[in-house]
């Protein structure tokens, strides 16, 4: 793979973000916790890349990230608890594992009938979701095993030359793994 290409989190980066993702390619990002790795949640290719890229095993899921509440109930059942859940810490750093719809790779949730999803709250996180227009699997950007990335520097020392691009967002502000 070419060297990875740093995007600034202005309209025109997040459009190639956008534009690269729609292409099968992995594109990292900044969410309040850590820097995810981003991928085509309904895109078999792109989510094995994410595997491959981290050395990650498959059997471990990953999370969808998604815009917005009404988002999340095209690809998940949302229960009454899940709602209040919602209601109270979405968009935020909370991920709630609900019962699968359908519609992402089977990659995206190791074979299981159930789906681990957030509504990340980060601005820059949320334009590229909204410009990309679709689910993105994104678990942290880094290798698997190594400490998650809170900067766009972090996450080119770790995945730099295995993913096409990172848009730089500055620091996340939580700087842990969501709930």
């Amino acid at each position: 793979m070419p060297e990875t290409r740093l995007l600034p989190a202005d309209p025109a980066g997040l459009t190639e973000a956008a534009l690269r993702l729609r292409r099968g390619e992995l594109v990292a990002f900044p969410t309040e916790t850590v820097y995810g790795l981003g991928g085509d949640a309904t895109d078999d290719h792109a989510v094995a890349a994410i595997f491959a890229a981290k050395g990650r095993p498959r059997f471990n899921p990953l999370i969808a990230h998604l815009p917005a509440v009404n988002a999340v109930e095209r690809f998940a059942h949302l229960t009454p608890l899940a709602r209040q859940l919602a209601a109270a810490f979405w968009p935020g750093p909370l991920t709630l594992v609900l019962p699968l719809k359908g519609g992402l790779s089977p990659l995206v949730t190791a074979g299981l009938d159930t789906v681990a999803i957030r509504v990340p709250a980060h601005p820059v996180a949320q334009a590229l979701l909204r410009a990309f227009g679709g689910p993105l699997a994104a678990p942290s950007a880094n290798p698997s095993g190594r400490i998650s990335p809170v900067t766009a520097r972090h996450v080119l020392d770790g995945l730099g030359g295995r993913i096409a691009s990172v848009v730089d967002g500055g620091g996340c502000a939580v700087g842990l793994e969501s709930t």
